[in-house]
């Protein structure tokens, strides 16, 4: 039998879907990662973000505090807390890039309790490491419901092998920030 689930909207600078319950696929950036602009083929949707994504991953300008193994393993312990300690969420797939999180998981909070959590801790415990003040995440993240077991799928492989397509790793499970490396 489906399970029926309220799925809530809120925008603000970005739209926003509240949905416990449901799995989402969200993408969070750091404070001073630059935007990429929009390209002027026309992109929307999908391929805009894959566009984005690339853009990011080959960003050599802007914050990449995320490069660095402490702060990373850091964001990782957190994504892992969360789930196993504070039940949060349920996590399918996540990577952490030099610039970025990727994360794929089904809410058993609303959206902005479990990425404040994450984002609050996380920010903190890094400003610290790296001895400096001030915002460390953008404010906002992209979010999208996933509809189908496929696209589940679709959207974990391409977390995993994000770390790959960026020329920071030769297989998923050589990237120690992301959900491939719990894979044998």
């Amino acid at each position: 039998m489906a399970r029926h689930c309220h799925v809530g909207f809120y925008r603000r600078h970005l739209p926003h879907w509240d949905a416990p319950g449901r799995t989402l696929f969200v993408t969070w950036r750091l404070h001073g990662a630059p935007l990429p602009p929009t390209p002027r083929s026309g992109l929307n949707g999908g391929p805009l973000f894959a566009w984005r994504d690339r853009a990011d991953d080959t960003a050599e300008h802007g914050a990449r505090w995320l490069g660095q193994p402490e702060i990373a393993a850091m964001v990782v312990a957190a994504l892992e807390y969360g789930e196993r300690e504070l039940g949060l969420y349920k996590i399918h797939a996540f990577a952490v890039m030099p610039n970025h999180v990727h994360v794929l998981w089904t809410l058993a909070v609303p959206l902005a309790r479990a990425t404040g959590a994450i984002k609050g801790y996380t920010a903190q415990r890094a400003n610290q490491a790296l001895g400096r003040s001030g915002p460390f995440w953008q404010r906002e993240s992209f979010d999208r419901v996933v509809r189908s077991a496929g696209e589940s799928a679709r959207i974990r492989r391409y977390i995993e092998w994000n770390p790959v397509h960026a020329g920071l790793a030769n297989q998923p499970r050589d990237w120690p920030w992301s959900s491939a490396r719990r894979v044998g």
